[in-house]
C-alpha cells in the first residue's frame, strides 16, 4: 500500500475538541476504506500568510496514512464537503518520518528558547 501525508487547515473559531473530532472523522473515513492512520499530529493554531475566507489563523492537523489511492479520493471528497476545513493537501511519500515532524520539532525548539530567555531575566 502507498504512504501519504494529509494536512488540513481548520477554521480559527473551532475549539480544540472540534478540531480533534475532525481528525477522528478523517481517521474513520480512512479505516472504513481499508487504510490506516499511523500518526496524527495537531500543530495548533497558527497565523496564515494571507486571509483565507476571512480567517487570519487556522488549526493545522497532519495525518500519516497507509492505504490505497481510493482512500485518498474518498478522504479528499469528504474534506471538500466539510465547511470547517479551509484548505487541505495530500501528498504521496516514500516513507513516513520517525518521531515528531519538522513542525513539532520547531515548536519544541521555540519553547526551549523562550524558557531559556526567561531564565536569563
Amino acid at each position: 500500500m502507498a504512504l501519504y501525508e494529509h494536512i488540513f487547515l481548520a477554521r480559527q473559531d473551532l475549539s480544540q475538541a472540534q478540531v480533534d473530532q475532525l481528525a477522528a472523522n478523517a481517521t474513520e473515513i480512512i479505516e472504513a476504506n481499508d487504510g490506516k492512520v499511523t500518526k496524527t499530529e495537531t500543530w495548533g493554531l497558527k497565523s496564515l500568510a494571507y486571509k483565507i475566507d476571512r480567517n487570519r489563523k487556522a488549526h493545522f492537523v497532519m495525518l500519516n496514512i497507509d492505504g490505497p489511492g481510493s482512500v485518498v479520493e474518498e478522504l479528499e471528497r469528504q474534506t471538500r464537503i466539510n465547511e470547517d476545513v479551509l484548505r487541505y493537501m495530500t501528498i504521496r511519500v516514500e516513507e513516513h518520518e520517525d518521531g515528531p515532524s519538522v513542525m513539532m520539532r520547531k515548536n519544541d525548539r521555540d519553547r526551549k528558547r523562550r524558557s531559556d530567555r526567561e531564565d536569563r531575566d
